[in-house]
This record gives C-alpha cells, sequence and structure tokens, in this order.
C-alpha cells in the first residue's frame, strides 16, 4: 500500500509526501524548548525564594539601584551618550580602508600599537565610555591587536589617575601602575594577536581585495571634527583633583567654558560641511545658552539640552548626517542595556564604593593581605568584576592598604580593575564574541596578579 491519497500504480509525488506528513503529529523540538524551559524555572526559583527578610540583601538590592541612579546621572549623558556620537561617526566618516591601513592586521606594528595606545591614553575614559569607542574601530576593520591595545588604554593610562596614584598612595604605586599599564597594553594586544592569527591572516587577505573609497571630505576636515567631538568629551568628563591648586584645578575650574567653546565649534562644523541650516544652529546655541546660564549649578541641564540639539539638528538634515545618526543609535542599543544590566549586578554584588553588597567588605580586606597568589589573584578577580569610573580606584585602594591590603594586591586592583569591569565584559562579549572575550579577561587578570605580585616582593 503507498501513501494516503495515492493509489498502487500511482508514483509518490513530493506534494503527496507533504500531505502525508501534514497529517502526522508534530514532533517537539527539545532542543528550543529546554533552555527558555530551564530560564523561566530560574527566574521562579529565584522569586520565589528571595531573601526578602535578610537586611544585607534588601540593602544589596537598594545599594544596587543608588549605583545604577549615581551611574546614569554621573556617566551617561557626560561619558557615555558623547562616546556613542564618536563612534557613530567612526563608522560614517573613517573609511575601511584608512583603518586597515594604520591598525589593520597588516598594518605596521609600531605604528599600529603607538596609534592604538597613544589615542587611547588621551580620552582618559573608563572602562564602560571606551566601549562604543573600541566597538567603532573594530567593526571598521581594525586589527585584534591594535584594537585590544586601544581598549585597554583608554581607561587604563589616565595620566591624572596615574599622577593621584603617585602623589596619595606612594610614588612607587604611581611608577609601577603607570609602567605596567602602558607594557599592558601592548603585550596584551600583541598576545590576542597570536593567539587567533589564523583569523587576523583572513582578514588582512581580505583586506588586500578592498576597493578604494572616496572620501566625502579631506582628511584635515575630518581629524579637526573628531579632535572637536573628543575635546568635548575630555573637558565636560573632566575630574576634580585632589587640591584646589595647581593646573588640574585650573582646567577643572573652566572645564564648562571649554566644553562650549567645542560645542560652539561643532555647530560651526554642522554649517559648513554638513549643510545643517544656520537657523537651526543658532536656535539651538540660544537655547543651550539660556539654560547654562539660568541653571549655573546645574550643568547636566544645559549639557543635556545639547544633547537633544544635536540629534534634532542632524535627523532633520538630508544626507551623511542621518547616517550618522543610524550608527550613533546602532551602537547604543547594543550597549546599553548590557551596561546598565551589569553595574546593576557589580552594584548587587559588590556595592558602591564605601558600601557594601552581598559579598561582605571583609572577606575582601581578609583575602588582600599580603603578597601570596591568592592574595594577588583575588584582588584582580576582584577589581576585574568590579566597576570603578575614572579616578574612583584611589581612594577606595587608599581605604584598602589602610585596612591591611598589601602593595602586591594593590597593584594587582590598579591593573585589572580600571580596565575591566562585569558591565565592561558583557558589552565586549557582545562585540567580538565569547572566545576573544574569555582569553582578554584571562590575560588581564593573570598579567595584573604575576606584576602585583613581582612588586610586593620588592616593595612591602
Amino acid at each position: 500500500m503507498g501513501p494516503a491519497g495515492a493509489s498502487e500504480n500511482e508514483p509518490v509525488t513530493d506534494e503527496v509526501l507533504e500531505n502525508l506528513e501534514e497529517t502526522q503529529p508534530s514532533r517537539i523540538d527539545w532542543s528550543t524548548i529546554w533552555i527558555p524551559m530551564m530560564l523561566i524555572v530560574g527566574a521562579f526559583l529565584v522569586a520565589f525564594f528571595l531573601p526578602m527578610d535578610s537586611k544585607r540583601f534588601t540593602n544589596a538590592v537598594i545599594e544596587s539601584l543608588a549605583l545604577v541612579k549615581w551611574y546614569a546621572q554621573e556617566h551617561v549623558l557626560l561619558c557615555l551618550v558623547p562616546a556613542f556620537f564618536i563612534a557613530g561617526a567612526i563608522s560614517c566618516f573613517v573609511s575601511q580602508a584608512a583603518v586597515m591601513r594604520y591598525l589593520g592586521p597588516a598594518a605596521n606594528k609600531v605604528l599600529a600599537y603607538g596609534v592604538s595606545s597613544v589615542s587611547g591614553s588621551i580620552l582618559a575614559v573608563c572602562s564602560c565610555t571606551v566601549l562604543p569607542l573600541f566597538a567603532g574601530i573594530w567593526k571598521r576593520g581594525a586589527g585584534l591587536g591594535p584594537a585590544i591595545a586601544f581598549l585597554y588604554s583608554g581607561p587604563a593610562i589616565n595620566i591624572l589617575a596615574i599622577v593621584l596614584t603617585a602623589r596619595i598612595l606612594g610614588l612607587p604605586l604611581g611608577i609601577a601602575r603607570a609602567v605596567g599599564a602602558i607594557l599592558f597594553s601592548v603585550v596584551i594586544g600583541l598576545l590576542m594577536h597570536f593567539f587567533f592569527l589564523k583569523e587576523e591572516t583572513r582578514k588582512a587577505q581580505a583586506a588586500m581585495h578592498l576597493p578604494s573609497v572616496d572620501v566625502e571630505r579631506p582628511l584635515w576636515q575630518n581629524v579637526l571634527y573628531f579632535a572637536t567631538m573628543v575635546g568635548l568629551l575630555i573637558s565636560a568628563t573632566w575630574g576634580k583633583p585632589s587640591e584646589p591648586v595647581g593646573f588640574w584645578n585650573a582646567v577643572f575650574q573652566v572645564k564648562w567654558w571649554l566644553t562650549g567653546a567645542f560645542a560652539a565649534g561643532l555647530g560651526v562644523e554642522l554649517i559648513i560641511w554638513f549643510r545643517v541650516k544656520v537657523l537651526r544652529v543658532l536656535l539651538a546655541g540660544i537655547v543651550i545658552a539660556i539654560l547654562a546660564f539660568g541653571f549655573p549649578h546645574e550643568p547636566l541641564i544645559a549639557f543635556g539640552a545639547g544633547i537633544v540639539a544635536l540629534t534634532v539638528l542632524i535627523t532633520t538634515t538630508r544626507g551623511e548626517t542621518e547616517d550618522w545618526f543610524n550608527a550613533t543609535w546602532s551602537f547604543t542599543k547594543q550597549i546599553t542595556p548590557l551596561l546598565l544590566g551589569g553595574v546593576l549586578a557589580a552594584g548587587l554584588l559588590l556595592g558602591q564604593p564605601g558600601t557594601e553588597g552581598i559579598i561582605p567588605s571583609q572577606w575582601v580586606s581578609s583575602l588582600v593581605g599580603g603578597n601570596s597568589l591568592g592574595a594577588n589573584f583575588f584582588s584582580a578577580l576582584v577589581g576585574a568584576f568590579m566597576y570603578f569610573a575614572t579616578l574612583t580606584e584611589v581612594p577606595i585602594l587608599q581605604g584598602l592598604i589602610g585596612s591591611g591590603m598589601g602593595q602586591g594586591p594593590a597593584l594587582a586592583l590598579l591593573l585589572a580593575g580600571p580596565a575591566l569591569s562585569l558591565p565592561n565584559m558583557l558589552v565586549i562579549r557582545s562585540v567580538m564574541g565569547t572566545r576573544k572575550t574569555v582569553v582578554y579577561c584571562s590575560l588581564v587578570v593573570v598579567m595584573s596578579t604575576l606584576c602585583g605580585m613581582v612588586f610586593g616582593h620588592y616593595f612591602q
């Protein structure tokens, strides 16, 4: 007998087989059921056994929410949003051929790593703010090694933080941090290139066949345009120094005037090079100036208005500015949820600086004394997962050293902490995959541990 609907002498056609399959009971695809089912069951169990009667847990929840609030107030507008616009501009206005020439797998190694480490250190941003910029150059074709060197050097090689470390924690620790961070950016980049050499080789071969790209404007205009945005980012995020004297304090006193000057320069560039209407830019500038002088003690109001104005200006102007906004929005959608979720988790586990999360601070203090392998490794590991805003690692370490932390573990935390964080890891994974992220984070932790042990051996 043949299938239903077919006679014995009639050939079995594909249509007959499809009709037969439709009459059969469907089979359960367990591969698409088990994972969602386990996630739902896990979420239910977590909700069912929430220790709401535990004071430590409820305090940790409050601290995690407070950390997210602080991050949103202090970093999202001033750091992340400008970084998103810069990253979007990189993906639109920097040709892939230019990135491959200077930072690609086949580029001159001295030039590539020199440009990456220097450009990263000039920004002096935190481990989260550097992420959109890293994603931008990575997606434009930068080699893995130079991109990683840029990713590490941005938050780690911070001149102001190194000077503050030397003044508060001692000259040896400040010098060791500076030397270690510079070496780390190059060595870790080279090791990443070596570990994934096959992929980098294929990437270099593919780059040889890239067609030449016609640029919209000459190089000097792009350089000035990016310098304006980077200057705006640096001036807006300039931190208050520990002492109200000297050059750093002088810059801090005029930071918002510098920010306004860079914003005005960006407005002029929008008019001349991006064909934004003069009347729109002038109107936006007047509104921002009124808010700045009307609320001098709340600079975020005027800065936030500037971000809104920039968004409106580039989205209502036809042409390449629309591409700029679309690229910026793409980075924002990809990175922001992971960052905020990571900050929330980090606050829940470790609390804010100076407070406690689920993990008691006494445990951390008791495990980082001396100069053992365990103490250095634990310090580097905790530093890698904890979120440090720019310069906050110095007062935190000052308190830990006062509680008995060894010099070696202190250096291990300084080398791993500013460059990594849980939110940082989540975003890096979304950009370059799990394997590369695990190798990169492991290299940072292991090298920080070894450097801490060597430093602690000579400086107790």
